[in-house]
């Protein structure tokens, strides 16, 4: 593998010195990109981009022809998984991903098994294979996964969803189903990521979107010990280097004490957490990645500099400790030019910070 030009994101996550606050942008490969667009026409529908390893790697690096990033992350999906365990995952326009096939019952659930990652999932790995030998050390290439909750969320639900009812019903109703269900989930995506590190992932994501529709409590037993778990399953070094991993649990601010104490090296924070705060309560602990408002991106490019350089003093002095990131995606309709501003910002105005 090629030497590493850029570890500046690499160094921050592991609590090292960086010389600028590290920059990358959650869905940053997407549809806000017009070229992006393109090959997602010429693909015909998303899982094709999804399973073509020489699209993915294109749409991948689309990002970094632009910005002056300091990761990459590979293009796919959180759903993935549930596809390669027989859901029959397809997207509708206007609403989404749905399964063919949902998941309501234990002997639904008996039938499911962990997917062969070199045989359900190689088109993942030959991605990650492939841009890893195209970005060329440029930046490292971030790996991911949806937490086993979210996962559950989307097959028992068959969609996106408003309230839950279906999976929180499972969930309260039976919760034993529902607990042999996210052990599959937790056994599948700890073999997914570390065939991702051993492909060439540099650093992990573990995206628990639906985290914080939970209480605490169910908060704790069906989301965050089925990420600590998978945690302690994942590889942690690789081609010579600690693979960092961050744990994301959007709308999970009042539980980043027990989110810090899971073996992340990075908490990722939502717009609706003050950095600051979350700085005092577990920035010694972990790093923080986060965590501007993805809409600041609609207003001028002048105003997301200033939200920039309030995110930035937010966290304060150090000179590690701090992945800037939007608090969620970035949205589909933004112009692409105010992630050249946000993107510059981060890397000039946070220098002071870092003397």
């Amino acid at each position: 593998m090629s030497e590493l030009k850029n570890d500046r994101y690499l160094r921050a996550l592991l609590g090292q010195p960086v010389d600028q606050t590290p920059v990358w942008v959650m869905r940053q490969a997407g549809r806000y990109l017009p070229e992006y667009r393109e090959i997602r026409e010429k693909a015909g529908d998303f899982m094709t981009l999804c399973s073509t390893p020489d699209l993915a790697c294109e749409v991948t690096l689309q990002p970094l022809h632009r910005y002056d990033l300091d990761a990459a992350i590979i293009f796919s999906d959180i759903l993935t998984i549930p596809d390669a365990m027989g859901l029959g995952l397809h997207f509708v326009p206007g609403e989404g991903p749905k399964f063919k096939n949902i998941i309501r019952s234990a002997a639904d659930i008996a039938k499911l098994g962990v997917p062969d990652m070199e045989d359900n999932l190689r088109y993942v790995m030959d991605a990650i294979r492939i841009t890893r030998r195209e970005i060329n050390g440029k930046v490292p290439l971030i790996g991911f996964s949806g937490s086993p909750w979210t996962l559950a969320c989307y097959m028992v639900e068959g969609g996106p969803s408003k309230d839950f009812a279906k999976v929180k019903g499972m969930m309260f109703d039976a919760p034993l189903q529902m607990h042999a269900l996210l052990d599959i989930l937790a056994k599948s995506v700890i073999a997914y990521l570390n065939a991702q590190i051993a492909a060439g992932a540099q650093s992990i994501m573990l995206f628990d979107t639906w985290g914080g529709t939970l209480g605490q409590s169910n908060y704790q037993q069906f989301s965050l010990s089925y990420m600590q778990q998978i945690l302690a399953g994942l590889t942690r070094e690789n081609d010579g280097r600690v693979v960092p991993v961050t744990l994301f649990t959007k709308g999970g601010g009042q539980w980043l004490e027990m989110m810090a104490d899971t073996g992340a090296d990075a908490v990722g924070l939502d717009w609706t957490t003050d950095i600051g705060s979350a700085r005092q309560r577990i920035g010694d602990k972990v790093t923080l990645q986060g965590n501007m408002d993805p809409c600041v991106l609609y207003a001028s490019p002048d105003r997301v500099e200033q939200e920039v350089a309030n995110v930035l003093a937010g966290f304060g002095e150090g000179k590690t400790g701090h992945v800037f990131n939007l608090g969620h995606g970035i949205h589909p309709t933004i112009a692409p030019e105010n992630m050249t501003r946000l993107v510059d910002s981060v890397h000039r105005l946070s220098e002071r910070y870092h003397k």
